[in-house]
């Protein structure tokens, strides 16, 4: 049963990391903007904004996000105004996706370290699915249940650092191919801007 289990939880983790979301849009956007290290260093970073929510979850804080309306609120909200943000620099940026410049992934690894986490860090949402996503695999009078919760999200975030790394190192392989027409560039940054734009009107609707 237990092994059974675990290859649930492994498909069940690959399918919601490999799924389209905010964080695999802003890894693909640095490999485009930025070349392949960007790439990788984003999708480090929103692996990195993956901890906060796991300690939580494993410490119970995430039940209180739940059940506390303002405080969800708070942190959703925060969420959908970076996101906006994002969009709103994505949109007015009219460069050439250099590595010079103002907008979003632009600046040192540092910088889009910041971003990636502060992206994945303001989604309640993320807390809420760890609360109720790792329990589902752990018996509750398990005396390593602790243990158990830690190699499992110690899972899903090699696996989110594994699946975002390819979603950015092929945006990265095909950038020359991007960069040499002005209207794929005027594509790709407009539907940036929408992209975020969308995840943050999902997340402004999102309940507890």
């Amino acid at each position: 049963m237990a092994s059974v289990m675990t290859l649930d939880f492994l498909i069940i983790a690959l399918i919601v990391v490999a799924t389209p979301g905010t964080g695999m849009i802003y890894t693909v956007a640095a490999g485009l903007t930025r070349g392949a290290k960007a790439s990788l260093v984003a999708a480090f970073g929103c692996t990195l904004g993956i901890v906060p929510h796991m300690i939580a979850a494993i410490t119970g804080l995430a039940a209180l996000l739940h059940t506390s309306a303002l405080l969800f609120d708070a942190v959703k909200y925060a969420g959908v105004a970076y996101l906006l943000w994002m969009a709103w620099a994505t949109w007015q940026d009219r460069g050439s996706l250099s590595l010079t410049g103002k907008g979003p992934h632009r600046g040192t690894a540092l910088q889009v370290t910041t971003e990636a986490i502060i992206i994945n860090l303001l989604n309640p949402k993320l807390s809420i699915f760890f609360f109720a996503f790792l329990p589902q695999f752990v018996a509750a009078d398990a005396p390593d249940a602790l243990a158990q919760m830690l190699a499992m999200s110690g899972v899903f975030m090699a696996m989110t650092l594994g699946v975002f790394a390819l979603y950015g190192l092929f945006a990265a392989y095909v950038r020359d191919h991007v960069l040499s027409r002005p209207r794929v560039l005027m594509w790709l940054r407009r539907s940036f801007a929408a992209a975020f734009v969308a995840l943050g009107a999902k997340l402004a609707v999102a309940e507890r």
